[in-house]
């Protein structure tokens, strides 16, 4: 059997797309934007709400070893200093001799700058934390920093989280939150950004057992991407050459996307060993170990991590949802979004805007709106609907006509495959809730019935 081939998409089609229909849009455009700074839009917010909540339901609400946080974003700043991020959160940069851009190091194909061919200076390290100060006086002891990563609040509550909720290992902590890095080289549209948000979860296990959660932590993160919809073919596991670790982790692997710049890294799975437990019980003085009932012994957990980032699955989830291809003799522009993430479920269409129509449809619309986010459109022929909700990478769209005003019947029709049904109005809110949950189109409802194989059926 033939391997698929490993697809990517144009990236100027993408964020055309993203701009156009309201996904994403540059940060502060109206004054000519901040560099590498993005402000999701309607549809990108609920895209990015429903990436949060399906990760969280798959590590948090599906699990009893997992329990949830959100730690301030701003912490002692001896944390950074146990961590080692004061001294060792560090990129090589260098500098344009001709132009001063500054650029990463390792995202230089030569030895000359990039925008302009000049020489380059020799390489220094550059920390990349945002530095600020708390209270009225800028000194040094009101420094403080805007988190690098969302991980160390998770360890300095680890005896919080461990008293409060009587776990026993192997058990985790999760949290979704902002994370700021003041990269020296930003772009490939939300791939790299200086604010980013992160979904981090820190398994703490018996030593010994970590080889073992390490291994199940890279299938369970693997297989959730596959589940929601990225195609199997467009993802690989890399892993971390010696070189290339952590000074803390004893292994890692990356779960990388073929973005349309190429293989990158779309989440990130360490074993960090004991190092951060260790680190924050030196430094605070506080006892962060285990009692361990079987052995009656106290042992400092190892921790897997598992680190993902929401703007990176968002970028991964549109650049494997988009695809073009000819319908009725035209160009059909769609997102296949998984329906658990699309950001509208589904689409209220009435055929025309006469006045019964209206009012059948725009019942029909505040109902379901109780159950899913809904859009209204009654703007253009219903050719022009349809193209606007596949664009968008709505799953249904619900056409409310004329003969509905008789038999109280509605029309759906699927996005993938244009294949519509007619159904009881009665028997909608069940019927959507099969689909949107992986039911086929024509397992029909009672009073149900195929209305077309596509839109040429």
């Amino acid at each position: 059997m033939t391997k698929p081939t490993p697809t990517k998409v144009d990236m100027e089609k993408l964020v055309s797309l993203c701009q156009r229909r309201g996904f994403i849009f540059p940060g502060s455009e109206i004054y000519g934007g901040l560099s590498s700074c993005w402000d999701y839009g309607p549809l990108g917010v609920e895209l990015k709400r429903n990436i949060k909540q399906a990760w969280w339901r798959a590590v948090v609400q599906e699990r009893d070893d997992i329990v949830g946080l959100d730690a301030s974003i701003l912490m002692h700043p001896q944390t950074w200093e146990a961590s080692g991020h004061l001294k060792g959160f560090t990129d090589p940069l260098v500098e344009c001799k001709s132009c001063h851009l500054r650029w990463r190091v390792d995202d230089l194909a030569g030895d000359s700058c990039p925008s302009c061919g000049g020489e380059l200076t020799e390489p220094r390290l550059f920390n990349l934390m945002f530095k600020t100060f708390m209270g009225p006086i800028e000194d040094e002891a009101s420094i403080v920093y805007l988190r690098p990563e969302t991980a160390q609040g998770m360890f300095v509550n680890f005896e919080n989280v461990l008293d409060t909720t009587r776990k026993r290992l192997p058990f985790g902590i999760a949290q979704i939150g902002k994370a700021f890095r003041n990269e020296i080289t930003t772009g490939n549209f939300i791939f790299r950004s200086r604010e980013f948000e992160q979904m981090e979860i820190e398994f703490f296990v018996k030593p010994g057992s970590d080889k073992e959660w390490f291994d199940y932590w890279l299938e369970e993160r693997f297989n959730w991407y596959v589940k929601l919809g990225i195609k199997k073919e467009n993802l690989k596991l890399r892993q971390h050459m010696k070189h290339e670790l952590a000074h803390y982790a004893k292994a890692c692997y990356d779960i990388d996307y073929l973005f349309p710049m190429g293989w990158a890294e779309l989440e990130g799975i360490a074993n960090r060993g004991d190092f951060d437990l260790v680190q924050h019980a030196k430094y605070s003085g506080k006892s962060l170990d285990y009692f361990d009932e079987e052995t009656k012994e106290h042992i400092i957990p190892y921790i897997i991590e598992p680190s993902a980032g929401v703007d990176r699955s968002a970028l991964a989830f549109l650049c494997d949802a988009y695809a073009e291809e000819l319908a009725e003799g035209e160009l059909r522009v769609l997102l296949h979004l998984h329906p658990t993430l699309a950001p509208i479920k589904v689409a209220v269409l009435p055929l025309s805007r006469r006045e019964k129509l209206v009012a059948l449809a725009k019942q029909i619309y505040a109902d379901l709106r109780q159950s899913w986010m809904v859009d209204y459109d009654d703007a253009q022929s219903i050719g022009r609907r349809y193209r606007r909700q596949d664009e968008i990478g709505t799953p249904f769209c619900l056409t409310v006509d004329f003969q509905s005003l008789e038999d109280e019947q509605v029309t759906i029709r699927e996005r993938d495959t244009m294949n519509q049904i007619r159904l009881p109005i009665a028997e909608l809110r069940r019927t959507l809730q099969a689909k949107l949950g992986g039911e086929p189109l024509f397992v029909l409802p009672p009073g149900g019935k195929i209305w077309k194989e596509g839109e040429n059926g």
